[in-house]
């Protein structure tokens, strides 16, 4: 019997067909592309706590969405043409009362095989303590492995390991079962003790989204592996490490939550630009919506406890029936806000406190308009965001504006426009001549990048401002022009001011040279 158990070793060995790991991922059809960081946005160091800090303009942080492997996909485990001869062997081993060193050695060589499967898989044997160590530019290149390794291994190695009990051991349901659940054991195991680790490891907002292709990978496989294995142990614990992920990742978006919420730099942006924060922040919410699927599912169970205990969830936006991840982005989106709106008021000029508010809140808002999160906001909070944007405006020109306009009211010059005082009037275009350089010095420096809001607000300063201008110099004009030294006065025309205006909100500071004036 010990001939036959060497020759059942040697033909198993003999036999065991190599992983092709490139064919295998030649078939696995990648179903999402997300992408984050891209236009050239760079996350500050300020921001290393919301995850990948890009430090290249231009280049991207690419989130890539686990794989969908087809279920037609089927490998020979064992060249085809010995299982006959192997089965004849365990059949005359189990007849002569030797099935468990047959199964001995059948598993013993077959546990080999698929650990060196998962190995060709990239996936390594680690404790729970070396997973966490490991930093996360590394662990997230695991956690794309293990997430393909977990699909591949139930539903292409376990599958075929499962066949090739059928036919090895055909005559023996208990040498049939034993030895699969036993295989099936060591390769599901190792499998389940990294998502464990990484279930229990710290929590960070850059591992979300890895972490919820993980959960989405085993939630699929699992009722797979309820179908193949016996082991109740084996499915429990697999369950178990799906329920860790899932509140993995339920606080993992909570604590992304309160960082935004924390997150308190106290560095203005210098152009009144958009904040790397808010960048950061409507890409990632963009990818959440991604997996509004499976976060909602997630979060349900949370949101009926609440809701039975009183305390449902609303957010000022009126939305009460909206699901449950719509609800949190909701709320992220509120405190970002709410950040942004304290981030305002480290400007000193209030003008460009308005600039800033505009500048990110119409970035958020496009952010939604142009990706699914419109389906989760709604319009009534586009339309509502939209009217913020208008009110910044208007408080933008009052605040930026209002002192060059009192420089050209009738009240204070003394008298009608033919008895105006000349030492008033030189005064006031005096005044405005400044005003309007200074504005013009400071507002070319300031940034807004929309093209759509740069050109309104221009807009709405050559009609605020210009039509008051013309007016003020067509009836008190004449009081200096007659006299010497008016251009000392008068340094503007009207068509001048309108040259001067589109040179605003691009960035670059200029300043007005009155020897060469614009054409």
């Amino acid at each position: 019997m010990t001939r036959l158990e060497e020759e059942f070793r040697h033909i198993l060995t003999r036999n065991t067909v190599p992983l092709d790991a490139e064919r295998l991922y030649g078939s696995i059809r990648r179903v999402s592309l997300s992408f984050v960081g891209n236009e050239g946005e760079i996350i500050d160091d300020e921001f290393e706590s919301f995850g990948e800090v890009d430090s290249a303009r231009g280049s991207g942080y690419f989130h890539e969405r686990g794989v969908s492997l087809g279920d037609d996909i089927c490998v020979d485990l064992i060249n085809p043409d010995a299982v006959g001869e192997l089965r004849e062997i365990a059949d005359r081993m189990i007849r002569s009362g030797y099935e468990k060193e047959c199964v001995q050695v059948y598993s013993s060589v077959r546990r080999e095989v698929l650990d060196e499967c998962l190995a060709i898989l990239g996936v390594e044997k680690l404790s729970i303590e070396e997973v966490q160590r490991i930093e996360w530019k590394v662990l997230d290149e695991k956690m794309k492995k293990w997430v393909q390794a977990v699909k591949i291994g139930v539903r292409v190695l376990l599958t075929g390991e499962k066949r090739l009990c059928d036919q090895i051991f055909s005559t023996s349901d208990s040498a049939r079962e034993i030895c699969f659940n036993e295989n099936a054991k060591g390769c599901i195991m190792q499998l389940l003790n990294f998502g464990e680790a990484v279930a229990i490891g710290r929590r960070s907002s850059e591992k979300l989204f890895r972490i919820l292709d993980m959960y989405d990978v085993l939630s699929v496989v699992i009722p797979d592996l309820e179908m193949m294995v016996t082991d109740g142990f084996l499915c429990g614990e697999a369950k178990g490490v799906l329920s860790g992920l899932g509140e993995a990742a339920k606080g993992t978006f909570s604590e992304f939550q309160s960082a935004v919420q924390n997150e308190s730099s106290r560095k203005p942006m210098l152009s009144g630009e958009i904040h790397p924060l808010t960048r950061y922040v409507m890409n990632y919410v963009k990818l959440v919506v991604d997996y509004s699927h499976t976060l909602n599912s997630l979060f349900a169970e949370s949101d009926e406890d609440e809701s039975s205990g009183g305390s449902g969830s609303h957010t000022d936006d009126g939305e009460e029936n909206a699901t449950p991840i719509s609800r949190r982005v909701l709320a992220l989106l509120s405190i970002l806000e709410s950040n942004l709106e304290e981030k305002s008021k480290l400007y000193e000029d209030g003008a460009m406190h308005y600039i800033f508010l505009m500048n990110n809140i119409l970035y958020i808002v496009q952010k939604v308009k142009d990706s699914e999160l419109i389906k989760v906001v709604g319009d009534q909070w586009v339309r509502k965001r939209r009217g913020q944007i208008r009110q910044y405006a208007t408080s933008y020109l009052r605040a930026a504006w209002s002192r060059a306009l009192s420089c050209l009211k009738d009240e204070g010059i003394g008298g009608s426009s033919g008895s105006a005082s000349r030492v008033a009037l030189k005064e006031r275009f005096k005044s405005f001549n400044a005003c309007f350089e200074d504005i013009y010095r400071v507002q070319t420096g300031w940034k807004v990048p929309d093209p759509q809001l740069r050109e309104e607000l221009r807009i709405s300063i050559s009609e605020k401002v210009i039509p008051a201008y013309r007016a003020f110099l067509g009836r008190f004009g004449s009081h200096l022009e007659s006299g010497k030294h008016s251009g000392k006065y008068i340094k503007f025309t009207p068509e001048d001011l309108e040259n001067y205006v589109p040179d605003l909100f691009e960035g670059t500071p200029l300043v007005i040279h009155h020897l060469r004036r614009k054409s």
